[in-house]
């Protein structure tokens, strides 16, 4: 997506090898044209999948989330890392460890939004090693819900997280694939290799 790639260029920092700073934008900040954009490109690349709803993980997948719910017309769900005095039954829970933050979190999502009955459209702001995407693939099963694909905000192409869940089978659609960081240099994967 070529203006989420300019966004990344121009205002992205890269921090090491291994992270990219956009909270100017993305994940702190928020871009609300871009996040439109954003929001109408998973709309057009899932919108023959019968998706009933948008599954995403708080809090940096929220706004992308609800800018493709909002263009596709359907709910959005998100998980929650922290516990709820007014959701504490009938929830669906998995273990997720975080990339960024080196910490564990238990997410949970009531089992009245996330059913069998659905058929659900992952959605998260960025893909490293996969485990944001495990835990809500896994989340999905234990609902019994299908699962259209995921999509990816900003997916880092050196770590293993895309190879990981392509080879079990799951569409995975990211809208701007990081291909290195070295030498403090944004370098993208071209539109022809993502697939």
């Amino acid at each position: 997506m070529k203006q989420l790639r300019e966004k990344i260029a121009s205002e992205g920092r890269v921090l090491s090898g291994e992270v990219l700073k956009v909270d100017s934008f993305l994940n702190h900040q928020i871009d609300p044209k871009l996040m439109q954009a954003i929001g109408e490109e998973f709309s057009r690349r899932f919108k023959n999948d019968g998706v009933t709803k948008i599954l995403t993980i708080e809090s940096s997948g929220i706004a992308p989330a609800a800018m493709a719910g909002l263009t596709m017309g359907i709910p959005v769900v998100f998980a929650r890392k922290r516990a709820s005095l007014t959701l504490t039954e009938g929830l669906i829970s998995s273990e997720v460890k975080s990339f960024t933050k080196q910490t564990v979190n238990t997410i949970s999502v009531s089992g009245d939004y996330v059913t069998a009955d659905d058929t659900l459209l992952i959605i998260d702001d960025f893909l490293a090693n996969g485990q944001a995407a495990l835990g809500l693939l896994d989340i999905s099963g234990q609902a019994g819900a299908k699962v259209a694909g995921i999509g990816i905000v900003i997916e880092k192409g050196f770590q293993n997280g895309g190879k990981l869940l392509r080879e079990q089978g799951v569409r995975v659609e990211s809208l701007a694939i990081i291909e290195s960081l070295a030498d403090g240099k944004v370098a993208f994967r071209e539109e022809s290799e993502v697939r």
